[in-house]
Order: C-alpha cells, then structure tokens, then sequence
C-alpha cells in the first residue's frame, strides 16, 4: 500500500471554497446560499466571479433552506453554507419538511464541525448532527478527512441527484489523500492493509488512525486502516471484507458515540457478522471551550486513544 504523507497542513473548509470556485466556473446551475459567514465558508471567490448566482440571506437558517428547496424547482443545484450547528440542529423542522421529505437536491454544507471548533465552545461545538442527519430517509451523509478530500467531495456533490449533507471543520490539519484520489460517494477507501485490526476513521480522526497504524506496526500488531469519508449509504461491503479478515474493529469519529458512524457500523456487524468493536468517540457529552488539540486530547479522540482501543478489542477476539 502507498504511504500517505502530510502534503502541508491546511483547513478543509477550504477545501469545500476551492470546490466552490471550480464548480462556479464548470456548472452554471450551481448557487451558493450564505448566513453571514461569507468569509469562514470560504464563499469569498465564488460571490466575487458569479455575484448573481450567490445568495446572503443572513442570520436566517432556516429561511436559508427555505430559498434553497425552491431554488432546486427552477433546477439550480443550491449550495447552503454556515456552521455545522447551524447548518443542521437550527434548522432541523426545514431540513426535514423541505428538503428531505420533499426530496429536493439541496446540498447542506457545515463547516466548524465537531469539537476542533475549539474555543467557541460547547454551544457551537455540535457533535450529534451526523446522528441527525443520518437518520432522515434520503439523505448522503459525508464527512471529509482532509483539503483535497473537502474538495473533491463538494465537486462530486454538484453531480450527485438528492438532499445531501457535508460536513467539515474549522482547524488546520494534515493533507494527505492524493489530489487525483478519486471520489466516489458510498465507497470506502482502503488506506493501510493489516491482519490482526481493522480501523474503520472519518474527518480528523483518518490521520489519527494512520498515525496510530504505525505506532501499532511497531508493537507487532498489523491494522487495517479504512477512509469512511460517506457515513450514509455506508460502504458494508468494504467493511464486512475487513472485519472478516481481521476479526474485531475500531471505529474513530469526532462525534457523539450516539448516532455516529460507530453505531452505522455496528449495525452492519450485528446484520452480518459480529465481531468486538471498541469505540473511539465522544462519549456522550458536550464540549467546552479550549484549542482543538487540548479537546481531542481530554476527550480521547488522537491516536493514542486508537491505539488504546486497539489493544481492548484484541484482547476481545
């Protein structure tokens, strides 16, 4: 397997911008939908060179969405954008009335997700909005690792039929999946080949089960390690070939252990073959104020918490 390396550090929700940009100038139907956060969407570019396929609707979420749902009539592909905990708990009633069940080829995009907020604290710092989202008939759920992935993933979107979320953070973290890596939404992508483990990340939690890979490699236990970048249509197939291989799992997430992809996963063992599974997330809580490198810390979301839940879940098989 190739080994990914950190490429130079960078925000996702740029990621999401420069896919933003691209698409601006490749798909005329696309539209972008704000709540005053031009700047932190990174929004900047695409209101700049298509000023009359961008939309401020202010603080007003739920209006956003509103404007979003009608817009897909006239066959505009819109594209909202604020924080995570705005994107979705705000707005929850319109997301599921006018674009879920109505089935409106909305893309619901959240930047500032999880606890790598940071200091904004535990009123912003949404942790259950994969759980929300997931659970709505319809709806793809992705949640990026990376720049090039964030990228990658809202181009993919601009192509793909149906409500769909996209979740993404605020920090600056490591880059490593190939710019030309393919994204394909509902499949897996295999990053590490092992035997005796198999760790199943998403978000900020991918690099962190790489670098806990390594640190295992040097304890002489061989992890297999998963990109799970689409919570929802999950990649069963890709994880029940694992888990067969291997024997038990690790599942890692910036997320409330509710509803995330951990139980995503652990319904597709319980339906097909069950193996021990520990879980690296956060454990039904809120957040709080602090950098994100002391939250991952105090909330046991880095790889020495991966490498912990490694070494539970062999001793489990």
């Amino acid at each position: 397997m190739k080994k990914y390396i950190n490429q130079g550090s960078k925000d996702t929700r740029s990621g999401f911008g420069a896919g933003m940009t691209e698409l601006g100038q490749k798909n005329e139907n696309v539209v972008a939908l704000c709540a005053d956060l031009i700047g932190s969407l990174k929004f900047d570019d695409f209101k700049k060179n298509h000023p009359e396929r961008f939309f401020q609707i202010g603080i007003a979420e739920a209006n956003m969405i509103g404007i979003a749902a009608g817009l897909t009539i006239g066959g505009k592909i819109p594209f909202t954008g604020t924080f995570a905990n705005f994107s979705t708990g705000r707005v929850y009633d319109q997301i599921r009335q006018s674009v879920a069940y109505s089935d409106k080829n909305v893309k619901i995009c959240a930047s500032h997700a999880g606890l790598t907020l940071g200091e904004d604290g535990a009123t912003h710092q949404i942790l259950e909005d994969i759980g929300l989202m997931k659970m709505l008939p319809g709806m793809t759920v992705i949640n990026t690792c990376d720049y090039n992935q964030t990228k990658a993933a809202t181009l993919a979107l601009a192509d793909h039929h149906g409500p769909a979320y996209l979740r993404f953070g605020r920090p600056v973290v490591p880059n490593f999946m190939p710019a030309d890596e393919p994204f394909v939404i509902g499949k897996a992508i295999m990053l590490n080949e092992g035997t005796d483990v198999t760790i199943i990340a998403t978000g900020h939690l991918v690099w962190e089960a790489l670098i806990a890979a390594e640190a295992l490699e040097a304890k002489g236990i061989s992890a297999e390690v998963i990109n799970i970048h689409t919570i929802k249509p999950l990649d069963e197939e890709a994880i029940l070939k694992s888990v067969k291989k291997t024997g038990c799992v690790v599942t890692a997430e910036e997320h409330n252990i509710i509803g995330g992809l951990g139980e995503s996963v652990s319904r597709t063992l319980v339906q097909n073959h069950l193996v021990p599974q520990e879980f690296v997330a956060v454990n039904d809580s809120f957040g709080e104020s602090g950098t994100p490198d002391q939250l991952m810390e105090k909330y046991k979301l880095n790889n020495q918490a991966i490498v912990e839940a490694v070494e539970r879940v062999i001793k489990r098989k």
